[in-house]
């Protein structure tokens, strides 16, 4: 999910939307397979297909979605450090990660055939934009008293993925998914009375990443999840070594200025960037794509947690309303995506007898 949600994968995108193009049968010509580039092509098949879960594959999976749960406890960690800094800090310090890890794995050469693709590099460049985008925002909002708004962009991101593959894919829906877009939408409606006014940053959070997935998918499974961090990172890394280097000139910045343990602090946001994505990987070639689609909740759900036991956010009634919409449209949501498999071993046994 989450930001906070793999970097360089979209698993709220690829569940959701492969969850409407099974409904639906195969997918409209044209339209590409779901993008994940938490492994090779085929990787969720195989688990998908036999129905079975792996303990292994939980494990890495709760891993992943907790790490990303977490993260607005490890933002509060980097106080004083503001949004602008601690976004420009994760780009550097995630390239520098993921180089290590290109060097370890011995994957330059393939990291290296991407760059070179001048198509693929513009794809992610674009991916790099929206999420250096959605960082921000969710940066913004935990350090300001927004992480229950940033808790809900995550929570409805699954129903804009729907949505916009809809009306960017011209996919179908079954009707149960339209009903839950329906109550999705209700939802922000109740949200923006209790708020007061649209709820902005959970818009942002939940579109951002969505497009984020939407770009993914043309890559598709020809880039890894690692390479494409580097290569997303690699874009953003000049202007964030820039923003680093005039704040620190100017007094704004803390990254040298607040001793070796917040230097650290911040530069360990490279690895808490790297490894939930990895984590998540290694879930995905394990686990069934239903059973990645309702792990993905775990981490908004952290998310709100925290918000109201460590931010102490308020939660009126009325915002409770909301968010139980936006969990009924959820619920839905995953209730027809569990019957997903059914439906697809169905239209499987039909197409054999034909």
């Amino acid at each position: 999910m989450p930001n906070e949600q793999p970097p360089g994968s979209s698993p709220a995108y690829a569940a959701s939307n492969t969850a409407a193009r099974n409904a639906q049968g195969p997918p409209a010509q044209g339209t590409a397979a779901p993008a994940s580039d938490a492994g090779p092509p085929g990787t969720v098949n195989g688990p998908e297909r036999e129905g079975k879960i792996s303990g292994s594959g939980l494990l890495f999976g709760i891993g992943a979605y907790g790490i990303w749960g977490f993260l607005p406890l490890y933002f509060l960690l980097l106080e004083p450090a503001g949004p602008v800094e601690i976004v420009a800090a994760r780009v550097v310090f995630s390239l520098v990660f993921c180089a290590f890890l290109l060097t370890v794995m011995r994957s330059w050469r393939r990291a290296l055939t991407s760059v070179r693709d001048l198509r693929m590099l513009g794809t992610l460049s674009l991916a790099a934009v929206l999420i250096a985008v959605n960082w921000l925002v969710f940066s913004w909002a935990v350090l300001n008293g927004h992480a229950v708004e940033a808790a809900l962009g995550y929570f409805i991101n699954p129903l804009v993925s729907v949505l916009l593959g809809v009306f960017l894919l011209k996919e179908r829906l079954r009707p149960l998914q339209w009903a839950a877009i329906s109550v999705g939408f209700i939802a922000v409606l109740v949200l923006a009375f209790a708020y007061g006014n649209v709820p902005w940053v959970a818009l942002t959070l939940a579109f951002s990443f969505g497009f984020y997935g939407l770009v993914k998918k043309g890559v598709g499974g020809k880039v890894d999840a690692v390479s494409s961090l580097s290569i997303e990172t690699a874009v953003l890394a000049p202007l964030a070594g820039v923003v680093l280097v005039v704040m620190a000139a100017n007094g704004t910045g803390t990254l040298l200025s607040f001793g070796p343990a917040h230097f650290w602090l911040l530069a360990a946001s490279g690895i808490a960037t790297a490894v939930p994505l990895i984590f998540f990987g290694a879930a995905a070639s394990r686990l069934p794509l239903t059973m990645v689609g309702m792990l993905q909740y775990l981490a908004p759900v952290l998310q709100f947690i925290m918000a109201l036991v460590v931010f102490q956010e308020a939660m009126p009634p009325e915002r409770w309303a909301g968010f139980g919409l936006v969990w009924l449209a959820l619920a839905m949501l995953s209730i027809d995506m569990m019957g997903s498999p059914r439906r697809a071993r169905i239209r499987r046994a039909a197409a054999s007898t034909a």
